[in-house]
């Protein structure tokens, strides 16, 4: 497609009918060259392909991305526990709307209130610990070993697989703290288990 600088005063012509006199062609006429975008950016990979920037850039991310594996990013506003002190959360909430079955019939009303461990009760004990610190580290380690119940050690900050490596045992990281927002976790070391219709949450001083 051609354009000139008389298409565009043409354009000036018809969009203000006041200045409607011929101007004629006003200067040569030329075409536009558009690069196509895949090929400057494969002419780009290239470049940096042969100078070994590529490489030090594609180092750089495995690198990262070996670094988010081992050591996540922290969950904020967690402090270490000053003092023991047990709380209590009732699951219980409100449904907003009808809950319904495959074939549309309503099983609970809107309006209802539902505690989620009537139907499916916590029969593990769940600790919540900072990794990078000592105390929390060795306190979590002897409480795996002394619970009756079933154990699963959560970490808000640290290095799980390198956890995991030395205790042979399953260790979870709380990514973007949603656990620890969910059962309102604000120091550590923390455990959280169920007692009766409720979840009782403890913060111990190692």
């Amino acid at each position: 497609m051609r354009v000139s600088l008389f298409l565009a005063a043409l354009l000036m012509i018809l969009a203000r009918p006041a200045l409607s006199e011929d101007l004629g062609v006003i200067g040569p006429m030329y075409e536009i060259a558009e690069r196509d975008l895949i090929a400057v950016i494969q002419e780009k990979l290239r470049a940096m392909e042969d100078s070994g920037e590529l490489q030090k850039v594609e180092e750089s991310y495995r690198a990262k991305v070996i670094e988010g594996v081992e050591r996540p990013r922290p969950v904020d506003g967690i402090k270490a526990v000053q003092s023991a002190r047990t709380y209590y959360i009732d699951p219980t909430f409100t449904l907003e709307r009808d809950v319904v079955d495959e074939q549309g019939r309503v099983m609970f009303r809107k309006g209802t209130q539902v505690n989620p461990l009537d139907y499916a009760g916590l029969n593990q004990v769940l600790v919540f610990f900072d990794g990078d610190d000592d105390k929390q580290r060795e306190f979590v380690a002897g409480y795996l070993k002394e619970e009756k119940l079933p154990v699963k050690p959560v970490l808000i900050a640290g290095a799980p697989l390198e956890l995991m490596r030395e205790w042979k045992r399953e260790v979870f990281f709380d990514q973007g703290g949603v656990l620890s927002r969910h059962f309102r976790i604000t120091a550590s070391p923390a455990t959280v288990r169920q007692e009766g219709k409720r979840l009782r949450v403890d913060e111990i001083r190692p």
